[in-house]
C-alpha cells in the first residue's frame, strides 16, 4: 500500500502523466527490430513446426476415419450375426414347441392306454365279484328254499319213506341246476 501511495505522490510532484514521443528514448526501434528478426529467423523454424503439426493432424483425422469405417464394418457384421442368431433362436423355439407337443401327445396316448388297461381290469374284477355275489345269493336262496321245502314236507308227510324219497329226488334235481 505504501508503494501505491508513493506512485501517486511521485505523479503529483512531477508534471503528470504524459506521452514520450522520442523514438530513441522509448526503445520502439529496438522492439520493432527484435520483432522483425524473430519473424525472419523464426519463420522457417515455426513454419516447419506448423507444417509438421498439420501433417500430424491430417494423419490423425485419416486414422480416425479408418477406425470409423472399420467400426462401421464391424457393426454391420455384428448386426448380420445378430439377425442370424435371431433366426436360429426362432427355429430352436419352434423345434422345442414341436418336440413338447409330440412328447405331450405321446404321454397322453400312453396315459390313455394305461387307463384303458386299468379300467378293463377293474371292470373284469367287478364282473367277477358280481358273478360271485350272484352265485352266493343264488346258493343262499336255494338253500333257504330247500330248508323250507324240507320243513313243510316233514310237516305234511311226516316221517314217511315216500316223503324222504320225494325230498331226495327234488334235491338231486336242484343240485344239477346249481352246478
Amino acid at each position: 500500500m505504501e508503494n501505491f501511495d508513493q506512485i501517486f505522490t511521485l505523479l503529483a510532484h512531477s508534471e503528470g502523466i504524459g506521452l514520450n514521443l522520442d523514438i530513441l528514448e522509448t526503445g520502439v526501434i529496438n522492439i520493432v527490430t527484435l520483432v522483425v528478426i524473430l519473424i525472419y529467423v523464426g519463420r522457417d523454424f515455426l513454419g516447419s513446426i506448423l507444417e509438421q503439426r498439420q501433417k500430424e493432424i491430417i494423419r490423425g483425422v485419416q486414422d480416425a476415419e479408418e477406425r470409423l469405417n472399420e467400426a462401421n464394418r464391424r457393426l454391420t457384421e455384428a448386426q448380420k450375426q445378430l439377425t442370424q442368431a435371431d433366426v436360429i433362436i426362432a427355429e430352436i423355439k419352434n423345434e422345442t414347441v414341436t418336440a413338447k407337443k409330440a412328447l405331450l401327445q405321446a404321454d397322453a396316448n400312453q396315459s390313455k392306454k394305461d387307463l384303458t388297461t386299468r379300467f378293463s381290469r377293474a371292470l373284469a374284477t367287478f364282473q367277477a365279484k358280481e358273478r360271485q355275489v350272484f352265485l352266493d345269493v343264488k346258493q343262499q336262496i336255494i338253500l333257504l328254499v330247500l330248508k323250507r321245502t324240507a320243513a313243510r314236507a316233514q310237516e305234511t308227510f311226516g316221517p314217511q319213506e315216500r316223503a324222504t324219497a320225494l325230498i331226495n329226488d327234488t334235491i338231486n334235481k336242484l343240485e344239477g341246476d346249481l352246478l
